[in-house]
């Protein structure tokens, strides 16, 4: 399923709406337990990922102080694309 990204109002956040539900609402961090499903795993360890909020058909990406969106962009609609 085609993947798109938009801006939020937070400069550190992208918004990837996949078309189909992705489970939650939820939110992951690298310090998060419990089940994950592999695509949240691959998209928390890219660099300049901080969070993953899951909701309706959207997964939003905030990133931290490092975040490259022109770096990660391409990574994170790969992943989801395989998932969803």
């Amino acid at each position: 399923m085609p993947v798109t990204v938009e801006t939020t109002p937070n400069p550190r956040a992208r918004k990837f709406t996949v078309g189909v539900p992705v489970g939650g609402p939820a939110t992951f961090t690298a310090q998060t337990d419990g089940h994950r499903a592999e695509w949240v795993r691959i998209i928390l360890e890219l660099t300049g990922v901080a969070s993953l909020f899951l909701t309706s058909d959207f997964v939003t990406v905030t990133g931290d102080d490092t975040v490259d969106w022109a770096a990660i962009t391409p990574d994170i609609v790969a992943a989801l694309e395989r998932a969803f």
